[in-house]
């Protein structure tokens, strides 16, 4: 078991935990919780061994392997499947020892060598991370790409899949889903269900964690406390804490004021002294309850849109996908990804677009936000339709050297410009807007390229916000927001007045928001008659049809 005893945490100056201690025992899936800031990624630097306690004792069995995503992006032209093959270190191992032995000459240590080999699975190796690479969203025409040919995503999927193919007895995993399609992450959440070995996962998806994890470590004024059960159970009894606690200080405030009274009326009279020195005593004595204080929530609405066209937009025998690239022959026709669509997205809709990877979810997306051409038929928009975009890649369409109150001026200019002159441009209007989405201070002359992945989120949100957007487009929106964060959005987009458009790994939040579902499909689209239940099984049935197909491909 892993046991932590009084153990203190420093980062700098800042104590991250201070004289904490808790125990998981050997198979217990983990979710570990706490505010941005709090600790939990220097908590995972103890446990891996990147850092040592600066106080008290931490002990984990010395013979448990660790598996644990790297998170350099790894830059090789080794195919996809021999890279997460290259993951399981017991076979990297026995497949070094059988090169060494065949160079000795020595007949026993080969033997040897072989079955080592052979308990360590080379006979099914290149099968098991085929799986895991298919189960995180890759087409069978991928398996044998060289890594380098994917973007960053893609390639922090691989390191997934590379810290699974090792056998392990902890796994650690730090935001595992940031870069997953529904599909990878339904995928993923049935492998972990599997895992034999203990689990310790940070993640800000609730489903997620619910689904998985039967414990929950929450670090709190450098404290952990440990709750049996998932997240949502971790909340009610974190709820029924707080009124306790809050209780009990107000309880414990009314003794020491009744005390204090007591000392300040007669620690002047010689007949009260003594009584009045041990009640200055027990006061000195009485540990102090401190009122908890409730963590800052966050929260934004979307403006009331100045008009609501409707329909919004409408698709008529519509084909989606990519022009051929500019090297491409003169004549190369384009890719089509989606053909005959016919579809309306009216006034008050709340779309959530579904489609296992690859179908064509972010092509449409892509194409209604007019940042690709339809290949053919019409795309027709209605009159004042007003759209607000958040794309999977939106964090890096921010300036880096640019300050937030930089990018709302430039978009200030851009509007002006452009005649509109409904949304506020002044200097003090725009640091007033950007102090609503938390940007406070100096953070509004901050370099963007300084800030975290949720604080461009975040940065990204108040741009669209600003724009008042009758449509909303949300690609992915949540990858890089915490829980808080999370509910925020789901809270605004429910009183948002205009359409939404939805694409999110996030149940959670597809629950909370949409009330009906495209199923992207098989070159086309439609109406997905069902729940996310119904849409799971899909999926789950989908990846083992993948599974056969790169089976018989083999």
């Amino acid at each position: 078991m892993i046991i932590l005893r009084n153990v203190t945490l420093r980062r700098g100056t800042k104590t991250l935990l201070d004289k904490a201690s808790v125990t998981i025992n050997p198979g217990e899936k983990v979710g570990l919780v706490g505010r941005n800031g709090a600790g939990k990624s220097t908590l995972f630097a103890l446990l891996n061994g990147a850092l040592h306690e600066d106080g008290g004792d931490y002990s984990i069995p010395a013979q448990w392997r660790m598996g644990q995503v790297a998170q350099d992006m790894p830059e090789t032209e080794q195919s996809a499947t021999d890279f997460v093959i290259d993951g399981d270190t017991p076979l990297l191992a026995a497949r070094n020892e059988v090169r060494d032995a065949e160079a000795s000459d020595d007949g026993m240590r080969m033997a040897e060598a072989y079955m080592a080999l052979n308990d360590a699975g080379e006979h099914d190796a290149e099968s098991r991370a085929q799986a895991l690479i298919l189960g995180l969203g890759f087409k069978v025409s991928e398996l044998h790409n060289p890594v380098n040919s994917f973007s960053g995503g893609w390639r922090m999927r691989l390191q997934l899949a590379r810290a699974l193919m090792c056998p392990s007895d902890i796994l650690l995993l730090d935001e595992p889903t940031n870069h997953l399609d529904l599909d990878a992450l339904v995928w993923l959440e049935a492998w972990l269900k599997r895992y034999q070995g203990t689990l310790v996962m940070i993640s800000h998806d609730r489903e997620f964690l619910d689904a998985i994890t039967g414990v929950t470590l929450h670090i709190d004024n450098a404290k952990l406390v440990r709750y049996g059960g998932n997240y949502s159970k971790f909340e009610d009894m974190r709820a029924e804490q707080i009124v306790l606690q809050q209780a009990t200080a107000a309880r414990q405030a009314e003794k020491i004021a009744h005390l204090q009274s007591f000392i300040d009326r007669f620690k002047a009279k010689a007949s009260k002294a003594k009584q009045a020195q041990s009640r200055v005593k027990a006061l000195d004595r009485m540990e102090k309850i401190a009122p908890v204080l409730a963590e800052a929530e966050f929260s934004f609405e979307f403006q009331e849109p100045q008009n609501l066209p409707n329909p919004m937009l409408s698709m008529v025998d519509t084909a989606i996908g990519y022009p051929p690239p500019e090297e491409a022959p003169e004549g190369t026709p384009p890719t089509v990804i989606v053909r005959g669509i016919n579809r309306s997205v009216m006034a008050g809709q709340r779309i959530g677009i579904l489609g296992a990877n690859g179908q064509g979810k972010s092509t449409l997306v892509k194409t209604i936000a007019q940042d690709l051409q339809a290949i053919s038929g019409e795309v027709t928009a209605g009159k004042g339709l007003n759209i607000g975009y958040f794309a999977q890649e939106e964090l890096d369409v921010l300036r880096p050297q640019d300050t937030p109150l930089e990018h709302m001026t430039r978009l200030a200019k851009e509007a002006l410009a452009a005649g509109n002159r409904s949304v506020p441009g002044r200097e003090q209007e725009l640091r007033n807007f950007l102090g609503t989405f938390n940007f406070t201070g100096d953070m509004v002359k901050q370099a963007v390229g300084t800030m975290s992945g949720g604080e461009k989120a975040r940065l990204v949100l108040c741009m669209i916000v600003w724009q008042r957007p009758n449509l909303l487009l949300l690609d992915e929106p949540t990858n890089h927001l915490d829980l808080n964060t999370r509910e925020a959005l789901a809270v605004a987009l429910n009183e948002f007045e205009g359409t939404v458009m939805l694409v999110s790994h996030d149940r959670a939040l597809l629950r909370s928001v949409c009330d009906e579902f495209w199923l992207v499909s098989k070159g086309g689209v439609g109406p997905f008659d069902g729940d996310l239940e119904d849409y799971q099984r899909y999926l789950l049935d989908e990846a083992k049809r993948a599974r056969e197909d790169a089976k018989l491909a083999a």
